[in-house]
């Protein structure tokens, strides 16, 4: 294991590790482990929290995507846009579901989908828009609201930003490990602004039935576990502090002069940085010499959705998305967690500059 981790989650909740015992001690007391208590004030607790009026618990967030899809009733036929420079589970839901993924290109500055992009994309089988509030960057929906086509943002990574949740018909979250909202495993959430979406998604997230017993629709096997909800519902009260923290140790890369050595994220109020992520033409160079250093990096999208296999068979090719592509090939993550040490960021940027002199 590298000397300084890509994230660290137990520093996160070690300090937490009795109230959590407590907890899951609680459910086993207990004894329901399925759609109990705590999920149920969990889903009041994120919609309170979130702004919206109903939220569903499901198992992941890619069965969030995918059930959000089906309950639109969006299907063969249809299409769906949607950026490259995600990960899979955002294209693949589409996919999941029958439908066509469109992919838009990215705006350099911020990493989400370019609003023009998307608007020169529309076609008459165009049924739903899927943004992505890419690394826990808020994307401005203003833009592509005026296009009057409903909305599923993608939230995965952006639990706790300003604004994310309130102006799609619906919202999607992953509870994995690393997020800033993050559970002991696997867990997801829809969260709706329509009433009757919300209805529809706890139909389909249980078999189709509401009480096991009739079966209106052909649905899924997706339920939030109720360890993972008791668990979810005491780190929910430590979500915006951790998502302060964050914005500290981003400021902090700032503030040691990591913008001399390469292109930083453009800050912004509504940013929660679920990961660092820096731009560099010597991306690899740099990598490579924190890797000696024992410090843990990492690069997303290699290979973005446009150009992966197993979505070859939709017709696109090298150049066909070119800030995608750039980003693919620059973005480098560092190390990165709520209350991260001061001492560590100091050894990466160090790291770096030495890099960048020898360079020079």
């Amino acid at each position: 294991m590298p000397d300084i981790p890509l994230v660290d989650v137990k520093a996160q909740y070690e300090r937490l590790i009795p109230q959590i015992q407590e907890r899951i001690a609680e459910v086993l007391d207990a004894g329901v482990f399925v759609l109990g208590p705590n999920v149920e004030a969990f889903e009041r607790e994120a919609a309170a929290y979130l702004g919206v009026p109903r939220a569903v618990g499901v198992a992941n967030g890619t069965d969030a995507l995918v059930i959000a899809l089906d309950a639109m009733e969006i299907g063969p036929g249809d299409e769906v846009i949607c950026p490259s420079f995600t990960f899979f589970a955002t294209a693949e839901s589409i996919a999941r579901r029958g439908a066509t993924p469109v992919f838009a290109d990215i705006d350099p500055a911020t990493l989400n989908l370019d609003p023009e992009d998307v608007a020169a994309k529309v076609t008459p089988r165009t049924r739903a828009l899927l943004p992505v509030h890419l690394f826990g960057r808020p994307m401005p929906l203003a833009e592509l609201a005026k296009l009057d086509i409903p909305i599923l943002e993608d939230a995965a990574q952006a639990f706790g930003a300003e604004g994310v949740a309130t102006v799609g018909v619906a919202s999607t979250f992953s509870f994995y490990p690393t997020k800033n909202l993050f559970g002991l495993g696997d867990g997801g959430l829809v969260a709706a602004t329509d009433e009757e979406l919300a209805d529809r998604i706890k139909l389909l997230r249980f078999h189709g039935s509401l009480q096991k017993k009739k079966f209106e629709a052909v649905g899924y096997n997706s339920r939030l576990d109720e360890l993972q909800a008791a668990v979810l519902r005491l780190f929910l009260e430590q979500v915006d502090g951790w998502n302060s923290q964050r914005r500290e140790a981003a400021a902090r890369y700032d503030e040691l002069g990591l913008g001399e050595l390469c292109e930083l994220p453009a800050d912004e109020p509504g940013h929660i940085y679920h990961v660092y992520v820096v731009r560099s033409p010597e991306r690899d160079r740099l990598s490579e010499a924190l890797a000696a250093a024992s410090i843990g990096n990492h690069s997303y999208y290699v290979t973005p959705l446009h150009l992966q296999p197993a979505l070859r068979y939709l017709g696109y090719s090298e150049g066909s998305l070119p800030e995608t592509e750039r980003a693919s090939r620059d973005n480098l993550v560092l190390p990165f967690w709520a209350g991260i040490p001061a001492e560590f960021q100091e050894r990466v940027v160090a790291v770096i500059r030495e890099a960048a002199a020898v360079r020079a």
